[in-house]
C-alpha cells in the first residue's frame, strides 16, 4: 500500500488523543489509590485542548485506503464532540460520589476513549470504520454508567444500557451486512455508485438501510428506540449523563448525516418518510412524557428525546440547507444542554447530591446567579428569542418548510408549545415557590462551565454569522 493511500496524517488528532489516553491510563495506574483522579482529569482536559487545536488545523483529505476522511463536515462535528468531552470532564472534577470520594481515575480516561470513538465515527468513510468507532465509544460509556458500584441505580443504568446497546449494535451490524451483500462494497463512495447504478434499489438494500437507521436512532435515543434513556440518565453519575447527552449524540448525528446524505442520498424518498416518523414521535413523546417528571435528570432525558426529534427535522429535509440547519441546532443544543448539566451537578445539600425539581425551590433568592443561568437555559430550550435555542429551532423549521414538510413543521411548533410547560415550571419553582433548604455553594469549575455556557447562549446571535458560514461549508463538503 502506498504512502499516499495510507496518508496517516489525516488522522493525526485521533492518533494524538489515543496516545494521550494510553499515557494517562498508565500514569493513573501508577498513582496511589484515590489520588489519581485529579491528575488524570487535568491531563485529559489538556489532551482535549491539544486535539481540538489539531482538528482545526488538520488538512482535508482521505486516508487508510479510503476508510477515513477528513473534511469540513468532519472538523465541525469533531470540534463539537471534543467540546462535549471537555465539558463533561470539567464537571467531573468537582463531583463526589455518595461516600464523598472523587470519581475513579478511569472516568476521564474512559471519556477520552469514548470521544476518540466518536471522532472516528465523524470521519468514517466505510461502514466498518463506522462500526468500530461506534463500538469504541459505546463500550466506554457502558462502563462509565456503572462506575458507582455501590449505587443500585448506577449498576442498573449500566446493565440496561449494555443489554439494549448490544441489541442495537447487532441490528446495525445486520443492516451493514445486508447493504454489503446487495451493494458489494462497504465504502461510501462505492455505495453511491452502486445505488445510482441500479434503476430500482433492491428490497434487500432498502431493508439494510432501515436496520442502519434503527441502530443509529437507538444511539440518538429517538422514539421508539428511547426506552433506555430515562433510567440511564437518572442512574448514571451526573457528569457521565452530561457526557452522554453531548458527544455521543453529536457523533451519531455525524454518522446519520454522512451515511444518509452520502451513500443513500439518491434514494432519499425511500428513507425520508421513516426519518419524518421518528422525528414526529420523538418530538411529541418527549414533550408529553416530560410533563409529570419530578426528577430533573429524568426531565432532561425526555427533553433530550424531544431535541433529537427537532434536530432530525433537518435530516428529514434531505437537502444542504437541512444539513446546515441540523449542524446549527446541534451547536445551540450543546451550549444550553452543557449549562443545564453544570447546574444539575451543582445541586448538592450538605455534600449530598439532590436531583428533585423541588430542591430548586427558592434558588432565585439563595443563589441568584445560578438561578439566572438555569432560567436562561430553560428559556433557550423553549426556543425563546434571542437565545441560542431560538435560532436552532428556526433553522430546522425553515429547512423543513422549504422542503415541503409542512405537517412536520406544524407538529414541531405544537410540541414546542407543550414543552414550554415543563421548562418554565423549573423557572417557576426557582423564583416563586417557598424556599427549600439552601443548596451548597457551587465549585469553581461548575461556575466556570455554567457561566461560560450562559454567556454563549445569550450571545449566540452575535456569532451566528460565522457559525452559519462554517456549517454551510461543512454541509457542502458532505454533499460534494
Amino acid at each position: 500500500m502506498s504512502v499516499t493511500v495510507f496518508n496517516w496524517t489525516v488522522a493525526l488528532p485521533e492518533i494524538v488523543l489515543a496516545l494521550s489516553g494510553i499515557v494517562i491510563l498508565v500514569a493513573g495506574v501508577l498513582q496511589r489509590k484515590g489520588e489519581g483522579f485529579f491528575p488524570a482529569a487535568i491531563l485529559s482536559l489538556a489532551a482535549f485542548l491539544v486535539c481540538g487545536f489539531l482538528v482545526v488545523l488538520s488538512p482535508s483529505g482521505a486516508g487508510y485506503a479510503g476508510t477515513f476522511v477528513n473534511d469540513g463536515f468532519a472538523r465541525f462535528m469533531k470540534v463539537l464532540i471534543l467540546a462535549g468531552g471537555f465539558v463533561a470532564v470539567a464537571l467531573s472534577v468537582s463531583y463526589r460520589t455518595a461516600d464523598q470520594r472523587p470519581m475513579p481515575f478511569e472516568t476521564p480516561v474512559l471519556m477520552l476513549f469514548s470521544t476518540l470513538g466518536a471522532m472516528l465515527m465523524a470521519s468514517s468513510a466505510n461502514l466498518m470504520t463506522l462500526f468500530v468507532g461506534l463500538e469504541l465509544s459505546s463500550l466506554s460509556i457502558y462502563i462509565l454508567c456503572a462506575l458507582e458500584r455501590d449505587n443500585v441505580l448506577s449498576s442498573e443504568a449500566g446493565m440496561k444500557y449494555f443489554i439494549l446497546g448490544s441489541l442495537a449494535s447487532g441490528l446495525l451490524l445486520y443492516g451493514i451486512s445486508l447493504v454489503y451483500g446487495y451493494a458489494g462494497t462497504m465504502e461510501y463512495a462505492g455505495l453511491v455508485d452502486a445505488v445510482r447504478a441500479a434503476a430500482m434499489p433492491s428490497m434487500g438494500l432498502v431493508v439494510g438501510i432501515v436496520f442502519i437507521v434503527v441502530g443509529l436512532c437507538f444511539k440518538l435515543s429517538a422514539v421508539p428506540f428511547h426506552m433506555w434513556t430515562p433510567d440511564v440518565y437518572q442512574g448514571a453519575p451526573t457528569p457521565v449523563t452530561a457526557y452522554m447527552a453531548g458527544a455521543p449524540k453529536f457523533a451519531a448525528f455525524a454518522l446519520f448525516l454522512r451515511v444518509m446524505a452520502g451513500p443513500f442520498g439518491s434514494v432519499a424518498p425511500r428513507w425520508q418518510i421513516l426519518v419524518e416518523a421518528v422525528s414526529v414521535l420523538s418530538m411529541v413523546y418527549g414533550a408529553f412524557a416530560a410533563i409529570p417528571q419530578t426528577n430533573i435528570k429524568r426531565l432532561m432525558a425526555y427533553s433530550s428525546i424531544g431535541h433529537m426529534g427537532y434536530a432530525m427535522m433537518g435530516l428529514a429535509a434531505a437537502s444542504t440547507a437541512g444539513t446546515q440547519a441540523t449542524l446549527i441546532y446541534l451547536a445551540a443544543y450543546f451550549v444550553m444542554n452543557a449549562g443545564v448539566f453544570a447546574g444539575i451537578t451543582a445541586m448538592r445539600r450538605n455534600g449530598r447530591e439532590v436531583n428533585s425539581i423541588a430542591d430548586l425551590a427558592g434558588l432565585g433568592r439563595s443563589d441568584p446567579a445560578m438561578a439566572l443561568a438555569l432560567a436562561v437555559f430553560m428559556f433557550s430550550m423553549v426556543g425563546a428569542p434571542p437565545l441560542a435555542g431560538f435560532f436552532g429551532k428556526f433553522m430546522v423549521f425553515a429547512a423543513a418548510w422549504q422542503s415541503g414538510l409542512y405537517v412536520l413543521v406544524c407538529i414541531g411548533a405544537l410540541s414546542s408549545i407543550v414543552g414550554a410547560y415543563y421548562y418554565l415550571r423549573v423557572v417557576k419553582v426557582m423564583y416563586f415557590d417557598a424556599p427549600a433548604h439552601a443548596l451548597d455553594r457551587p465549585a469553581p469549575s461548575l461556575l466556570f462551565v455554567s457561566g461560560g455556557m450562559g454567556v454563549a447562549t445569550v450571545v449566540f446571535a452575535v456569532v451566528l454569522g460565522p457559525i452559519m458560514s462554517v456549517a454551510h461549508q461543512a454541509a457542502l463538503a458532505l454533499a460534494g
